[in-house]
């Protein structure tokens, strides 16, 4: 049963998505209502929105590229039996590192600040693929 708990932090992920995609929503209906957007080009080119609106859209984009790797690992790591405490911490140092990569890339937008914490979560996943490898190979 504990090691189901590893999906508790995937969950977090799916979630952050998720409420991206309604932080999205909600941005682009306050766009369109204020005037903001280019209606003509609106549909098929996404310079046609305002700022914030790309801010979120490229954030969400980023949620289907390294994320990806994480459920992957996840998934191997459950499959094998492989769970344990360091793992469990693993995950969720990376969850809190897209959390909080979310949050910059949303917000200030401060790339210096947005590279080290997307870096962090790279080195996470990083170490987690080598701890893969290794219950891989003792299996």
């Amino acid at each position: 049963m504990e090691n189901d708990l590893i999906f508790l932090p995937v969950l977090i992920q799916v979630a952050l998505t998720f409420w991206l995609y309604i932080y999205l929503a909600i941005a682009k209906s306050r766009a369109v209502k204020l005037g903001q957007v280019n209606e003509a080009r609106r549909s098929l080119h996404d310079d046609a929105w305002p700022d914030n609106v790309l801010q979120i859209n490229n954030c969400i984009r980023n949620q289907f590229e390294v994320p990806i790797l994480f459920y992957v690992l996840v998934v191997i790591l459950w499959c094998t039996g492989s769970i344990n405490i360091f793992i469990h911490f693993l995950a969720w140092c990376f969850v809190m590192s897209r959390i909080i990569h979310a949050r910059i890339h949303t917000g200030s937008n401060y790339v210096p600040l947005r590279r080290k914490i997307f870096m962090a979560g790279c080195i996470v996943l990083m170490v987690t693929t080598i701890f893969s490898i290794y219950a891989i190979l003792l299996v």
